[in-house]
């Protein structure tokens, strides 16, 4: 009994960090590392970027069990806003070895390769979400957020709250 007393205050306190960590937002986020100049997006440069209309995405797990609908999407493509990055190289064939971590507010990281941006169709289906279920950027629970449309397990490259961009290359 003694026991499940002292550690009731642990659980509560890790069920409040878990619940804190849901509804982190973020309103502006960088993009640094192996490029000739940094980038940051805020909020405001984001809407005034044009975005598009994206069909509903049913978000899964990693079992693809489903786990939630994004409706009444609007986004940029990521490739869109990372053609203005230059990379510290000026040999277009190297640029394969180049590749971008996204990092979320919570250290949440997904890795796409220069060539799965730029070479690929996946390219085509990475957004930055700039509206969701009726709410624009500003009023969104999980901004800035990044969904892969053409993933088969949805929620593996779902990140909420971007915080950043770090462009590295394979040594």
């Amino acid at each position: 009994m003694i026991r499940a007393l002292l550690l009731l205050p642990v659980l509560v306190c890790s069920l409040l960090a878990s619940a804190q960590q849901k509804n982190q937002t973020t309103d502006a986020f960088l993009i640094t590392g192996q490029i000739k100049k940094e980038l940051r997006f805020t909020l405001a440069n984001l809407q005034q970027l044009q975005s598009k209309s994206i069909p509903d995405v049913v978000i899964t797990n990693h079992a693809g069990e489903p786990r939630g609908t994004a409706s009444r999407l609007q986004g940029i493509l990521v490739k869109d806003l990372l053609k203005a990055v230059e990379l510290k190289e000026e040999n277009p064939k190297l640029f394969s070895e180049f590749y971008f971590v996204f990092t979320a507010a919570d250290e949440y990281k997904v890795v796409y390769s220069w060539n799965e941006i730029f070479n690929s169709p996946t390219g085509n289906s990475v957004y930055l979400i700039t509206a969701r279920d009726g709410k624009n950027l500003n009023e969104m629970d999980d901004r800035i957020l990044i969904i892969t449309t053409s993933d088969f397990k949805t929620g593996r490259r779902h990140i909420k709250a971007l915080s950043s961009i770090v462009v590295k290359r394979v040594n």
